[in-house]
């Protein structure tokens, strides 16, 4: 590909003009906007569809939660074996452009359901009349669509950013690296403002123009995702796919079970092992040694051929490969911690049936859409993140004399016993509100408004923000920071098969509670009907599972270890404070 840039990093000119240039700035323009488009899609439908489900298909809360959850681990899990599809067989272009079909498909038969007066049971009050439940054909084509949208989102969103970073050229020059930074800067930016819009236009939308309307915008804005994808085709930079991460992943395990006979020496460093020509790693390290047997040479001229390469990569592998799939299995208790805390922030399905049944008026004549209170969570997080890097860091550094910052596992076990507090918080919000619905006589009717305002609800977002700040995106540079660069791709996903399984443990969690704790009145703490069940106490054991979480997170950041770079608590030239006690 022709170089992009001049010699000083800046975009030369027939980027911008020549129609046989491709990629560059023009290409990264097209896959920014067709990435927001398909973000403000999903979650202007995903967001209040609680309360389409719980309101037009007549489904009880939990079962509506249970099936968003399910949507949502859909929705993070697809990602991860797109990534793998692009990487490995079909190619990023190819995944991207299914993707945004899939998506746009599911968006369209979601908003027939709107239109087409069969397509969802007929209109009632419930609790009040005799709802007639959804049939099976009606069910079939809510979970058709739902199901292509968490397809279409997983091909974009997993091939989305590195096809970015591909229009660039190669990324061996330091010249390259300050207009790939940028475009990860933009990427996030625009991405967070169209979850924003999402979160408050379209459910805004939603609330006072009706669900045809509402549910028609995504429609628009995913055929425009598509469209500014496939116009762009032309000057699109296309690169082969190759043989994946994962590949590497199963051939490690699968020569190391191969070679289980092998006796290892007491000493590493006595043993022959295969490594790449130019690696900087010669002999594997101490730790799971039993993984060393897959890159040990018996029979250098049976195992080699003459360039060097193995002659079966399935009974012999480098020690890059064995050391890539240790440190991936180094970091996956850390991991874990953070798929316990994320069920915390998936509590969004029961807030917003909270927030409908509070006073949400902000002033005489407005009040906030039910599903827009999630989108403080958002506003809460980067005010947060904004605090800690240019108030609290500067200040530490100038007390302390010296530059200074947390280190990264402090800040994940701060967000992690934060969002223990976020839980305690909502709990009694909760408590309170229950305790209002019963005192005004509203115990039968979750549907009536109480005399208390939502906007209690935001001490819950605003300590959640607090806890995303630091746990999540302390979780995401810890997962940059600790495994190889080779295995970046991996490190970019570990977060979201988090959040599917998180979804998938806060899905099984909500059949327990339902089905096995009951209140004096034997009605289930996660009642269909809000103000006679106990959502309180369900808060109360989430905020003590959270605590035990902390503990299990200490126990698991103790035996890692230090961070990299982290030896002497020195990192990027400045000090951090210690992860240990």
């Amino acid at each position: 590909m022709e170089d992009p840039l001049d010699h000083k990093g800046k975009i030369k000119e027939p980027l911008l003009s020549s129609s046989t240039t491709k990629g560059g700035l023009r290409a990264l323009i097209f896959i920014i906007v067709n990435e927001a488009f398909e973000r403000l899609a999903n979650y202007g439908l995903s967001t209040n569809l609680i309360l389409y489900l719980t309101r037009e298909y007549g489904i009880d809360a939990v079962n509506g939660a249970q099936i968003l959850y399910l949507h949502s681990a859909a929705t993070s899990f697809t990602p991860f074996i797109g990534a793998f599809l692009a990487d490995t067989y079909v190619g990023r272009y190819f995944m991207i452009g299914f993707g945004c079909i899939a998506c746009l498909l599911g968006v369209i038969l979601l908003w027939l359901t709107t239109i087409i007066p069969g397509a969802r049971p007929p209109p009632c009050v419930q609790f009040h009349d005799s709802c007639e439940s959804a049939s099976t054909l009606q069910l079939l084509l809510l979970y058709s669509s739902l199901g292509l949208m968490a397809i279409g989102a997983g091909g974009i969103r997993s091939s989305s950013l590195a096809f970015g970073a591909e229009q660039l050229g190669k990324r061996d020059t330091l010249k390259r690296a300050g207009i790939l930074e940028s475009f990860f800067r933009w990427y996030y930016a625009t991405v967070s403002v169209a979850l924003f819009l999402a979160m408050t236009c379209i459910l805004y939308i939603q609330d006072n123009m009706g669900w045809k309307v509402g549910f028609g915008i995504p429609v628009v804005l995913m055929i425009l995702s598509t469209l500014s994808f496939f116009l762009a085709s032309p000057i699109y930079v296309k690169s082969k796919a190759k043989a994946g991460w994962l590949d590497g992943f199963a051939r490690v395990l699968v020569a190391s079970f191969r070679n289980r006979s092998i006796k290892l020496s007491s000493q590493v460093k006595d043993d022959v092992y295969h490594h790449r020509k130019g690696s900087r790693l010669l002999v594997p390290s101490e730790k799971l040694r039993f993984l060393n047997k897959a890159c040990v040479i018996r029979n250098p001229k049976e195992d080699l051929i003459p360039d060097g390469r193995a002659s079966n990569p399935w009974s012999l592998c480098t020690v890059d490969e064995v050391e890539e799939l240790k440190s991936l299995i180094k970091v996956i208790p850390i991991w874990s911690t953070g798929v316990l805390m994320s069920i915390n922030v998936l509590q969004h399905s029961f807030i917003v049936l909270q927030a409908s049944t509070m006073d949400r008026h902000i002033t005489s004549k407005f009040q906030v859409p039910a599903g827009s209170f999630t989108a403080f969570q958002l506003f809460s997080s980067v005010i947060w993140i904004a605090l800690y890097d240019r108030v609290a860091i500067p200040l530490a550094s100038k007390i302390r004399g010296k530059p200074t910052r947390l280190g990264l596992k402090q800040r994940i076990g701060i967000g992690i016993l934060s969002s223990s507090a976020a839980m305690a918080a909502l709990a009694i919000i909760e408590s309170v509100r229950r305790k209002t619905a019963i005192k005004e006589g509203f115990s039968d009717d979750p549907n009536s408004v109480l005399h208390i305002s939502a906007l209690w609800l935001l001490l819950y977002f605003f300590i959640t923000g607090f806890a995303e700040a630091f746990c999540g995106i302390g979780q995401n540079e810890f997962f940059y920071t600790e495994l190889p660069k080779s295995m970046s791709s991996v490190a970019s996903n570990l977060f979201e098969m988090g959040l599917s399984v998180s979804n998938l443990i806060a899905s099984l969690l909500v059949t327990i509670v339902r089905n096995f704790f009951k209140g004096n009145d034997q009605e289930s703490w996660l009642s269909s009907n809000i103000n006679k069940g106990h959502y309180d106490y369900y808060y109360w054991l989430l905020a003590g599972l959270s605590l035990a979480n902390f503990i299990y997170y200490r126990a698991c950041s103790k035996a890692y270890g230090p961070c990299k770079g982290q030896e002497g608590n020195a990192t990027d030239g400045g000090e951090a404070l210690t992860d240990e006690d």
